[in-house]
């Protein structure tokens, strides 16, 4: 569905601030932008932030920080100054839930005065109570009305909550992706939208918001679609335009149960942390539930998905999430990157763990293992050998076909032999490769590699050990295998 040119389109994103930012709000935030972007409109960012006493700037923070390591910028809502302090662009806000009693106070006291809502006084065991009866009824449990029709407070009552008056109607609503949905309201009851008039509920604060904001079209996931007839019965009592709905499917673990840690990292910043490029995190999301029209590509830029995404193309099914496919994803836009653009990723990360690299020793490791990697961090695992040879046991020097004393000789001819040459060789591997030609007339090529490999990389796995020659070079390489000598002997 095309937006109309007499109204702009303006759609939201508003995740709440009490704790690390999901993979899936992630999603549906990029969703959000790509349509935003593809249509012409105006995305905005706002905080639900209700929840007092788990919502914290802390979290608003890494929010952001999320949604800008992703390179979604929003037109307005809240964003972090040079400084790091928190602050707001845009005409409409605040854009943080905790700002805005005023406005919310102000429609709470609209429908308490022309009786679209009440205040009900009922205790918790009183609805616990009225929640059991109606179970052993065989009736679906909901709210009796009690509270209803009184005309002042129980003088035995001091607290209460306000509820909505909702109308025993059928609800339905067009979704962009799952069609026409229909609700029957009568099976609801009186729904609770605030705690008093300083302290409004979800579904009361976000129907006000996205008016007050102008929201045309609400993108959200689909847990929330049981949420939208009740606002869309609150928009009626305030006489607010409905916006257009679209719920996205969920993002499933390969079990098809619901993303969670403990089959999945759901956080979007683990995975930055791991190594992941942005723009790769942004290719598998948009691929998680939609698909482009023309191909079957998969590697497609955040521009050639904005250019033709749209929200009828969002499947109405759980998307499965494939980490195997991210990795191979991010493999492929880690071969895309230069080679000064991959060292510029790849330096913080190795600086944390090894140190100052040598560049010319970093660029040499990116031509050795960029086409084998899937993420950067792996980048730093696979090289470890080449800052600190591991420790290992003696007996893994010898071949399988070879015996401790002729590896004990490979090492000995193999040591005099590099300690002899010039470093130049070790800058060339067909060059380094020469050098130890001799050893391959008078041992088998299983016998000369395989205690040198294990030698230079403590690992019976390992690059080619001539590679791992040409990157730590010759006096590194030749204290590598005089240990390795040591090894051999005490082995014998």
């Amino acid at each position: 569905m095309e937006a109309s040119s007499k109204k702009p389109v303006r759609l939201r994103m508003a995740p709440s601030p009490t704790g690390y930012l999901h993979i899936g709000t992630a999603r549906t935030t990029l969703f959000n932008w790509l349509y935003a972007r593809h249509i012409g409109g105006v995305f905005v960012l706002r905080m639900e932030d209700t929840d007092k006493e788990r919502s914290k700037p802390e979290y608003e923070i890494q929010l952001i920080e999320g949604l800008h390591w992703l390179g979604l910028e929003w037109d307005e809502g809240p964003d972090i100054d040079e400084s790091g302090k928190l602050v707001s662009k845009g005409e409409y806000g605040p854009y943080r839930q905790s700002e805005r009693t005023d406005i919310y106070k102000k429609y709470l006291e609209k429908l308490l005065s022309e009786g679209k809502a009440y205040y009900c006084y009922c205790t918790a065991e009183e609805l616990e109570a009225q929640r059991q009866s109606m179970e052993a009824d065989g009736v679906s449990p909901k709210y009796s009305g009690k509270c209803r029709s009184l005309t002042s407070p129980p003088s035995d009552r001091k607290s209460s909550v306000i509820r909505f008056k909702v109308a025993e109607e059928k609800v339905s609503f067009k979704d962009l992706i799952r069609g026409t949905v229909e609700f029957d309201a009568a099976l609801m009851g009186d729904i609770v939208i605030a705690k008093d008039l300083d302290t409004p509920l979800y579904n009361f604060a976000v129907v006000v918001d996205d008016y007050e904001m102008r929201i045309s079209h609400v993108v959200r996931g689909e847990d929330h679609i049981a949420n939208t007839p009740k606002q869309i019965l609150i928009q009626k009592a305030l006489d607010f335009e409905t916006p257009v709905y679209a719920h996205v499917p969920l993002i499933l673990n390969s079990d098809r149960s619901k993303l969670s840690k403990r089959k999945n990292k759901a956080s979007l910043l683990e995975y930055r942390d791991d190594g992941y490029l942005p723009e790769a995190m942004c290719n598998f999301m948009a691929l998680l539930g939609w698909h482009p029209s023309a191909d079957d590509r998969e590697i497609l830029s955040l521009e050639e998905i904005s250019k033709e995404f749209t929200i009828e193309r969002v499947q109405k099914a759980g998307a499965i999430f494939d980490k195997n496919k991210l990795d191979w994803i991010n493999s492929q836009y880690i071969k895309k990157l230069s080679e000064v653009d991959l060292a510029e990723k790849l330096t913080p990360l190795l600086e944390t763990k090894r140190g100052v690299v040598d560049k010319k020793i970093l660029n040499k490791l990116i031509a050795l293992e960029r086409d084998r990697i899937k993420t950067l961090s792996e980048f730093v695992d696979a090289t470890a050998l080449f800052f600190e040879l591991p420790d290992y046991g003696g007996k893994i020097l010898t071949w399988r076909k070879s015996n401790p004393q002729e590896a004990r000789e490979v090492l000995m001819e193999a040591i005099e032999l590099m300690k002899g040459a010039d470093e130049e060789f070790f800058e060339d591997k067909e060059a380094l490769s020469n050098l130890i030609a001799p050893l391959l007339t008078k041992h088998e090529k299983g016998s000369v590699f395989w205690p040198i490999r294990v030698a230079l990389s403590g690992s019976e796995t390992s690059p080619d050990p001539l590679d791992i020659a040409c990157v730590v070079g010759r006096r590194e390489t030749v204290k590598r295998l005089e240990i390795a000598l040591g090894k051999i002997g005490s082995a014998i």
